[in-house]
């Protein structure tokens, strides 16, 4: 199997203006991804997500900023390396109005730039097939919620 780009497609029954908040902004990714998040939505930008007691955190760079179409950032950098075009996983959100709602497009991309052996390579896109298949769903019923605060 290539292991190139990991791609979701979802439909969230909420604006896109609605949904890119909810993926772009430190104070709603919190809500439905990591436990904690701090960054600019601003291209440019370097933050972090971070899940338990910092057990885990994750440096990212925001990279676009397109409201309310697209927001992607760089993350999965090799430690103590801030993420960037060339050691990363380049994450992207592509918003496209549907209705009343929105299609959300997830993609992935960069797996086979990272230089990984096969077995590791493999190990990690699996890792993030599972955690999307998780978060997505939970992005997709907070996104609904806000629509109805």
């Amino acid at each position: 199997m290539e292991f190139r780009t990991l791609e979701r497609v979802i439909h969230i029954d909420a604006a896109p203006e609605v949904v890119f908040d909810v993926v772009s902004r430190p104070e709603h990714i919190k809500m439905w991804w990591s436990d904690d998040a701090s960054f600019k939505p601003v291209p440019g930008d370097v933050g972090e997500l971070t899940w338990g007691d910092r057990s885990k955190v994750a440096p990212l760079t925001i990279v676009e900023v397109d409201p309310p179409r697209k927001f992607a950032f760089y993350w999965v950098a090799p430690d103590g390396q801030t993420p960037a075009a060339d050691n990363s996983l380049l994450a992207t959100f592509e918003l496209v109005a549907s209705g009343d709602g929105t299609i959300l497009r997830l993609t992935e991309s960069g797996w086979r730039d990272k230089g990984w052996e096969p077995d590791v390579l493999e190990e990690a896109f699996r890792d993030h097939e599972r955690g999307w298949n998780l978060f997505l769903p939970r992005l997709q019923s907070y996104a609904t919620s806000v629509v109805t605060r």
